[in-house]
Formats: structure tokens, sequence, C-alpha cells
């Protein structure tokens, strides 16, 4: 596999909050008011993502606004605005319901009503993949749609770095797992995996599976028959690094059978 397409960096965070609705609509009206409210309220308080997280600022002010009585345009904007800092549909749901019973049940019904709207097109498995996305640093990514011939279920594909050594975090699906592959080298090559997060599998050809959890590193050697993946009941991720070598190149196999894999 070549993990070198659109690397990101873990940097890649934003550092400010970039604002203009109080100039768009106010500018001229009302100028300190808009000034405060994109430049201080967004650019300063919503900014400061060291000291609580986008999504925490989320939950609180849907929260807050909820409270208010506030269900009009600028819910529905911090809906999805939640929803784009991680809230999945799952957890929205639950945050109304525990508003409901502080500040009233006629706000939650409302509330509600832009909520389903904001989160009608996720399915279940994108709000798994969401919940999951929270537990780990990294990007998720794209459908690993290239290699898709050579899993057994979905996998995900995120670039990570493509600079003196090319690394990627792959996520699986409950149950998904790569074929049986082999890193060929004369020299060197072989494969590093460091889990990030979630419960998975590695095994070696003749060899008993071996479970791993976050912080287990996997170093697989140069011509080694294997295959990792996740758990049945889990989804799993791992940082994925090829080390360089002489004459490399990687065979893809057999998939692991389902009885293989049900015996774990």
């Amino acid at each position: 596999m070549s993990y070198s397409q659109n690397p990101v960096r873990l940097t890649d965070r934003p550092s400010e909050i970039k604002q203009t609705a109080g100039r768009d609509a106010l500018g001229s009206f009302a100028p300190k008011f808009a000034e405060l409210n994109d430049d201080v309220l967004f650019g300063q308080v919503w900014s400061r993502t060291d000291k609580l997280s986008l999504r925490d600022r989320s939950i609180v002010t849907v929260t807050a606004l909820v409270s208010s009585g506030i269900i009009d345009s600028s819910l529905t904007y911090h809906l999805k605005e939640a929803r784009k800092n991680g809230v999945t549909r799952t957890e929205i749901a639950e945050i109304l319901t525990q508003i409901a019973f502080y500040a009233g049940w006629p706000k939650a019904w409302g509330a509600f009503r832009q909520a389903t709207e904001v989160w009608k097109d996720v399915t279940d498995a994108d709000d798994a993949r969401a919940a999951f996305g929270q537990e780990m640093i990294f990007p998720i990514g794209d459908p690993n749609d290239a290699y898709a011939k050579y899993f057994t279920g979905q996998s995900y594909l995120a670039p990570v770095s493509s600079e003196q050594i090319n690394i990627a975090n792959v996520t699986f699906e409950p149950g998904c797992r790569n074929n049986w592959h082999i890193h060929h080298a004369d020299k060197g090559g072989g494969q590093l995996l460091v889990c990030v997060a979630g419960r998975g599998w590695y095994q070696e050809w003749g060899k008993p599976a071996r479970e791993l959890h976050p912080g287990d590193v996997v170093n697989i050697p140069a011509n080694v028959k294997h295959w990792h993946g996740a758990a049945k009941d889990s989804w799993f991720a791992h940082l994925a690094m090829s080390p360089d070598g002489e004459n490399t190149s990687n065979e893809w196999l057999e998939p692991v059978t389902d009885e293989e894999y049900g015996r774990l």
C-alpha cells in the first residue's frame, strides 16, 4: 500500500474561528455589536480550543439556547455547528432529552424538530463512525476504495505523513479485516502498526491471533504472511508505517474466512 496522497497534519486544527455574520447583518446599523459578535465572541471565546473543545462549546451553546427558549434560526445554526464539530445524532437526542427535564418539555420539542432536520441524512453507520472518530486525534478519512477488493468489510484511509516515512491511519468497521498478505523485501521493509483506538486483531500464518488495544505496537517482519483488522464487535484504528527496504512489494493473498475469523 502507498499512503502518500493528500497527507494531513496534526496541526491542521482551527486556531481562530472566522465569523462575519455580525458585520454582514448589522455592520452599518450596529458596528460595535457586530465587532463584538465576530471578533470577541467567535474570534476570541470560541477560538479558545485549548481550554474547551469546539464540540463541548457547541453542546454548552445548544443547552443555553434551548434552556432560554431560543428556538429560532440561531439554534438551527448552532445545531449545524454542533454536528460539524462532532456531536452525533445519538448524542444530540440524549442532550435534548436531558434538557427537557430541566428547561421544559415544550422547549425540547421545538429543539427536536430542528435537530431531526439537521441530522436527517445521518444513518446508524454514520453515527457510529462519528462516535468512534471522537476517540482518536487522527481523522478517519475516506472509504478505502482503492484497496476494497483486499478487505472484508468497510475500511477507511487517512494519510498522515508522506515525508521521511509514509504514515496512514487505517480504520476498520466492526468485523472488517484485510486479506492475508506479505510485505516482501530483500532487505529491511516489513510494516509497523501503532494501535490508536478500538479493539482489533493481528495474526501471522501458523500462529495464534493477538488481540490489539490502543497503545499496542506490532512489528511485522518482511516476508511474513499475516492479516490485521477489527474485532467483530468493535471499531478499530491503527497507524500503518512501511519502513524502507530493498526490492519491496506487497502480495495480497486469500481472504480471512468467516470460519477462521469467527473462532477468534
